[in-house]
Order: C-alpha cells, then structure tokens, then sequence
C-alpha cells in the first residue's frame, strides 16, 4: 500500500500545500541557526585549546577528563592517553540528549529533512517509516540521556560554584594566599548558562514522565503530583529554553574562548 504523501489519507491535490502565509521562514531560520552552531560547536570542539581561562571552563570542556591545560580538570584526568580533543570525551552526553529531544526532533525533521517542512504542507517523501527503524530508533533512547543530563547539570553548577574563586594573583595578602570571591563577567554568563540548561533539562517531556508517568491516581501520590504540576508548566516553554540554553552555552565558550587568547580581558565587578 502506497504510504508517505501518497498514501490513500492524504488529500489529492496537485498543489504542495494552500497556505498563503510564509511557513517557510521558520524552517529557514531553524536550518541556519542550527547549522551555525554545529559549525561552531564542531570546531571548537575538535581545536582541543583555549577553552580555560580561570577560574572559567567552557561548558563544552566540562568535565575535562583527558589531556587538560592545568587547573582545568577538577575530577582528574582518567582519559590522559586519549589522543583528540577532550571535548569529545563528554560531549556525546548532552549532544545525545538536545539531538533525541522531543522538539529538536521536530524542529530539525522539519528544517533539514523537511519531513514535513510545516504544517498543511506536503512533505516531498514517498514514504514513511517514523523512528521503527536504524538510525532514528536511537532516539528511543532519550529518556536515558536525560539522566547524564541530569549529571551533567550538576557539574556545570559545580563549575559556577568555583568560577567564584579568586585567581592566585586576586586579593593577596600574603605568599599565594588569598582571600575574598571572584565575580566577573564570565561568572555571570555561566550562572546564567546554568540557569537555562537546568530549566531545559527540567522541561523535558522525559522529565516529565519520570515525575508523574504510570500513576493511577495522584491523590496517592501527592509529592508526585505536585512535581508533576511544576514539570507541566515549564513544560509549555520547553522549546523556549531548548533555544535559550543552545544561545548560551556557545556564549559562554566564546566569551572563554576571547579570555584565553587574550583578546579581551574579563570584566570584573568584585
């Protein structure tokens, strides 16, 4: 039986679609952006440098487990012999997790697939498979990535925590001794960055899911329940924070990125 846009529920018509509006924009805008930060992010990924400046370590680095500059690795370096980026190491956790996620699947099926490209409008495949088959039956496997999303979250948080401390050479009051916190500019971005992430994180329609999925009744369960409520309303601006966090996470790497190469200096408050 014929399946995709020809399949017997589709209506017969010659025209691709009878919107009058222009659908296209936002499938355009979503192929450039993404697009934009795969570039970014590969790149940055793959330069295995200048992505420390301290006390600031660039989200795609963090944790940095293989062959890390000094100061940047507060978990050891396990991975030494690894002989690539150490970037890599990690970054198939929370790559794994935005490319499964429920709206990135959306918005790059739609985008770079065109599968449909919009609502109302015809997709150009003349069949249809869903994800039942290799390589989209990996995105069954979401609901895990959460949870390394999770670990990976706390670390970032980790990483805020200690981008407040002051360099060796910052409030000295004697031989390598300090005293005081250190807040700059790059403080601010990775708190901000952190914020964001854990509300996509949160968000997340997996989330969810674990809270409040399979209970028959939640009156029984009121702790549950109330998580439940609070998931289900972040919930309705999950792709709002799937954009935000993406936003952020390349602008804290590039600001660390400007630091390192001493292009600029961080602005410091206190």
């Amino acid at each position: 039986m014929t399946t995709g846009v020809d399949g017997p529920g589709r209506a017969q018509i010659e025209e691709r679609t009878l919107r009058t509006d222009r659908w296209w924009l936002t499938p355009l805008a979503t192929f450039i952006v993404f697009s934009g930060f795969v570039v970014f992010a590969t790149v940055r990924a793959f330069m295995g440098r200048d992505y420390f400046a301290e006390p600031y370590l660039s989200p795609f680095y963090s944790p940095c487990l293989g062959d890390c500059v000094e100061g940047a690795s507060d978990f050891g370096q396990p991975f030494s012999w690894w002989p690539l980026s150490a970037a890599l190491i990690i970054l198939i956790f929370p790559l794994g997790f935005r490319m499964t996620c429920y709206y990135y699947r959306k918005a790059y099926y739609r985008a770079f697939w065109l599968s449909p490209p919009a609502c109302a409008v015809a997709e150009p495949h003349s069949a249809y498979s869903g994800e039942t088959r290799f390589p989209l039956l990996v995105q069954n496997l979401h609901r895990y990535f959460w949870y390394a999303a999770i670990v990976v979250g706390l670390i970032l948080t980790f990483d805020v925590v200690l981008a407040f401390r002051p360099m060796p050479d910052e409030y000295a009051v004697g031989d390598g001794e300090t005293s005081g916190v250190h807040m700059g500019l790059g403080t601010l971005l990775m708190a901000v960055n952190v914020a964001l992430i854990w509300l996509y994180t949160l968000s997340c329609h997996s989330c969810r899911h674990i809270v409040g999925g399979r209970l028959r009744h939640f009156s029984k369960h009121p702790v549950r329940y109330k998580l439940w409520t609070w998931v289900s309303k972040l919930n309705a601006s999950h792709p709002r924070y799937a954009w935000y966090s993406l936003f952020s996470v390349a602008v804290v790497d590039f600001y660390i990125y400007l630091l390192a190469t001493d292009v600029i200096d961080d602005l410091r408050f206190f």
